[in-house]
């Protein structure tokens, strides 16, 4: 195909495009009906955050969706935003921020793009399957220009692929490695399969936490799609609330987000909540994709031993090999994990910073940071909770 001029439109609502366009971008796999591979990437999703005032006027999350356009055709989306701050993005740039203004600069409005609230891996640039590389060079170089026309600080993309950042790394942006815990499904027939490969020592210790955590006089129960209904959520909301304020002050999710949640996602979703003497006590919310199962959030209003690792970890990985699913990622942070069989792995982000000298300050740290990380999964993963393989060398 001869080179073809492409047009970078910034929508400021998911209004100014169809959902059969977008998702024949970001979900292409979801046709006729499938799930989709990353549920937080569909347009229902993210119109969900628009539709219930989780991002928008007041969130510091301004949509400036991107839509890349080729002879009349759209080839590529992104999720972006206009930023007012660092809050909800879980691969942070605080000390950025302050340094930046300490010097003088103005650090925020910034751009991003990401799933707002949503520490998950998965395509942000969403380009149509017959135009992978075109789409997503057009989509982060038309990032980058707005950027700079509209001299803002910087562009930020969260959670993406490996094979996007180094796409943005070839074309000069720079690269960012983090971590998080996920957990990996290795064909396990039951929950007994996986605790067969644990050391003696941690798989009694899961065994003993499971235990104490269903023995708190209540039964714990799982809701997905029509199963789901408005009273759930009306117990949810009083978790989310709770776990929100001590967390970020102020929850991300409005109400409404978890009421329309009810109409167009709960398709996608796996509640778990523990109920006692007629009352939920402790939920926490799954999102379903094609291969993963994503630990959203969590919330109680009682506090019982273990349960919150019950609802979270086990339970999840419960669901996951109940669904075939190859993987559970657990959300941001926690070592914890690890002794419950979520194992450190790398995630990833780009950046684009205005201010030469500062990117290059930004550029060493981050060369320090990668290999910092990259040292600590390597010695988190060797004293992980898996069985010792001795293996002889052979003369």
């Amino acid at each position: 195909m001869s080179e073809q001029e492409i047009e970078i439109r910034v929508l400021p609502s998911l209004d100014a495009i169809d959902a059969a366009t977008w998702d024949a971008c970001a979900c292409p796999e979801a046709k006729g009906g499938a799930r989709p591979n990353d549920p937080f990437t569909t347009h229902r999703f993210l119109k969900a955050l628009e539709d219930s005032g989780s991002v928008g006027p007041g969130t510091g999350w301004q949509p400036q969706y991107l839509q890349a356009i080729m002879a009349g055709q759209t080839i590529a989306v992104a999720p972006m935003y206009a930023k007012g701050h660092s809050q909800g993005e879980y691969i942070f740039d605080h000390n950025w921020a302050h340094a930046y203004e300490r010097s003088g600069q103005r650090y925020y409005p910034k751009l991003q793009i990401a799933v707002p609230h949503t520490p998950a891996t998965g395509r942000r640039f969403l380009a149509h399957p017959d135009f992978i590389e075109t789409g997503t060079s057009a989509l982060l170089q038309g990032a980058v220009q707005l950027a700079a026309r509209n001299e803002l600080s910087s562009l930020h993309v969260t959670f993406c692929t490996e094979e996007e950042r180094d796409a943005g790394v070839d074309l000069g942006l720079m690269g960012r490695t983090s971590q998080q815990f996920h957990w990996l499904n290795d064909n396990y027939a039951d929950f007994d399969g996986f605790l067969a490969t644990l050391s003696s020592r941690k798989r009694k210790n899961i065994r003993k936490e499971r235990a104490q955590a269903q023995n708190f006089d209540g039964t714990i129960n799982t809701y997905s799609g029509n199963d789901l209904q408005p009273e759930h959520w009306d117990a949810f909301w009083e978790f989310y609330q709770d776990t929100g304020a001590r967390k970020w002050g102020t929850p991300y999710l409005t109400r409404q987000f978890f009421t329309i949640a009810q109409e167009t996602l709960r398709d996608d979703m796996a509640l778990v909540l523990a109920e006692r003497d007629g009352r939920y006590v402790a939920g926490a919310l799954n999102f379903i994709g094609a291969q993963t199962l994503y630990g959203r959030y969590w919330g109680c209003v009682e506090h019982h031993p273990f349960l919150h690792f019950e609802l979270c970890y086990y339970q999840a990985i419960d669901i996951a090999i109940a669904k075939g699913l190859a993987r559970v990622e657990a959300g941001a942070q926690g070592e914890h994990k690890l002794a419950r069989g979520y194992l450190p792995t790398q995630t990833h982000s780009l950046h684009w910073v205005a201010d030469e000298g500062f990117a290059d300050a930004i550029a060493n740290y981050l060369v320090a940071e990668r290999e910092a990380i990259e040292e600590e999964i390597d010695i988190l993963t060797e004293y992980g909770p898996f069985k010792q393989v001795k293996v002889e060398e052979q003369e």
